[in-house]
């Protein structure tokens, strides 16, 4: 891509300039991190791209709701599933508008063929665009959406059928994703009937609520309002993102007021001094993760349900988080954060009890405790700061009750690759969500032979709820399934759930409509500035 590239059509720009002529037009500027990778976002994996490109320039036949993972309509009014789960039918909207630019402008609107072509580009290999721009679908195919999906087949202009190879009530999460981005296949058809199939990529048309005007790399992007758009008009008339790399000179253009919002600082003291200002304000929201501890069903003594629930009541967690996260971190309870939907907030946590701990463990046959290894994360991750930390202050208080943990640590793929084959005792872990789905936290963390069941639990009604729970496609039936599920592993207690991480979103005072993503992106469309 070139350093620097004007693409607005200038028709659009008029009627934008126009629109703005009877009130002074709403710029609002974003200090991001750094430069996207392009403006495909099925390419790429980072989420300085998607801030760039997936959330501004484009929708999804499905979408997350602002601020939360439940799915809600998208380019898709509505949708049916067959009973055996195995088939999805999208009805789509009228009326849908692409962006207008000068090298291109679209003869029709948005159908049922921009669907196919954005699927079947990354499904089929024998598709014409499948090896442009490096072949390179790390998203889709990390998903396993390749084995997922067996086909999708237009039925008519506003009608789409997926036929899955299996039922998967992770689909439609999957499908709300950043690399799940529809594009217009007459552009597609345009680009390659002129043999320049790559400048597809490199300046996609989408139907999303802002338009690319102009990319200067390592300096600035700049967008405007796509007026046609089908939810309606943005409030904002112009949006620019302004590249800083330096964290610290992100917060001082906040500060300054040359930036109306900027990610989340690296850096508390930052964040602390930007609480100081009275025209900056911090919007919070819970991460998508979980930092917990693990123990080893499989070893004795952690064989014991009692000895686990002991330990769950000797750990201070609100010590740890104080000390560890400086709040930058929530209390856990469950597997899966509170910002996930199904998250089931009747389920009680242990009480931090060193007397009752100490009481349990005596009934579980070890009046006088034991020894065990203790396994310390070596690295920082948003859902652990300090796993070193954290296993110092968990020693200290399993000591309290007779308990000798002997701290351990490895390399970071050493320490992955042994806990995987179940050599550790009890080791903190965590986890990372991207779908927003609950099944990539209960399947994949406690599911029977998951490779990332540290705990090598495995329980037979919990398996079959989370079982089926993966088949069902019905919202609430699924929801419920889940908080059953919980109920279960609290009991059980495989676990000791630390903390989740907290997503900071520093802004200027008159920034209104803006709702902090779990997923930690940015999404623009509601946003205003108040006069």
């Amino acid at each position: 891509m070139k350093n620097s590239i004007s693409l607005f059509a200038s028709a659009t720009l008029a009627a934008t300039l126009a629109a703005g002529a009877m009130a002074a037009p709403k710029t609002l500027v974003y200090c991001s991190e750094g430069n996207p990778e392009g403006f495909n976002p099925v390419l790429y994996t980072l989420a300085t791209t998607f801030d760039a490109a997936s959330r501004t320039l484009f929708n999804r036949l499905v979408e997350f709701e602002r601020g939360g993972t439940a799915i809600v309509p998208g380019l898709a009014k509505s949708w049916v599933v067959s009973a055996d789960g195995k088939t999805y039918t999208f009805k789509l909207r009228k009326g849908v508008k692409f962006h207008q630019r000068r090298d291109f402008r679209a003869s029709r609107d948005f159908n049922a063929d921009d669907i196919v072509f954005s699927i079947n580009r990354q499904l089929n290999s024998t598709h014409p665009y499948h090896d442009v721009s490096g072949n390179s679908y790390d998203y889709f195919n990390a998903m396993d959406m390749g084995n997922m999906i067996a086909s999708v087949e237009k039925l008519g202009d506003y009608s789409v059928r997926f036929q899955l190879n299996y039922p998967d009530a992770t689909f439609l999460a999957n499908m709300a994703m950043d690399f799940a981005a529809i594009m217009s296949s007459e552009y597609a058809d345009a680009m390659m009937a002129d043999g320049t199939p790559e400048q597809f990529d490199k300046t996609p048309i989408g139907t999303g609520p802002f338009i690319l005007a102009r990319y200067r790399k390592g300096s600035l992007i700049r967008y405007v309002a796509h007026n046609a758009y089908w939810e309606g008009k943005p409030a904002l008339d112009y949006l620019v993102f302004s590249i800083t790399p330096d964290a610290r000179v992100r917060s001082a253009k906040l500060l300054n007021g040359q930036c109306h919002l900027i990610p989340d600082p690296a850096d508390p003291a930052d964040l602390a001094a930007l609480r100081q200002d009275s025209n900056i304000k911090v919007l919070e929201s819970t991460g998508l993760d979980i930092g917990y501890l693990a123990f080893n069903v499989e070893k004795a003594p952690f064989d014991n349900q009692l000895v686990r629930q002991a330990l769950n009541m000797a750990t201070n967690k609100e010590a740890i988080l104080d000390a560890v996260y400086q709040g930058a971190g929530s209390l856990a309870k469950n597997p899966i954060p509170p910002a996930m939907w199904s998250y089931n907030d009747n389920v009680v946590d242990y009480n931090y009890d060193p007397k009752a701990a100490k009481a349990l463990l005596a009934e579980a046959g070890f009046p006088n405790g034991f020894e065990t290894d203790l396994w310390a994360m070596p690295v920082t991750r948003p859902y652990s700061l300090n796993g070193r930390r954290m296993a110092e202050m968990m020693q200290e208080d399993w000591a309290k009750i007779g308990v000798s943990a002997n701290i351990v640590s490895y390399q970071w793929a050493e320490y992955l690759e042994r806990s995987k084959n179940g050599e550790h005792e009890a080791a903190i872990l965590g986890w990372t969500g991207d779908n927003g789905d609950p099944d990539q936290f209960f399947y994949e963390l406690l599911g029977c032979g998951s490779s990332n069941n540290r705990a090598f639990w495995c329980d037979e009604a919990f398996q079959t709820l989370i079982e089926a729970a993966r088949v069902t496609t019905d919202f609430d039936a699924r929801g419920a399934l889940y908080k059953e599920a919980q109920g279960i592993v609290k009991e059980a207690a495989p676990w000791i759930p630390l903390a989740h991480s907290v997503i900071f979103q520093p802004m200027r005072t008159d920034v209104t409509g803006y709702k902090v993503s779990p997923f930690g992106g940015h999404d623009f469309y509601g946003v205003d500035i108040a006069e």
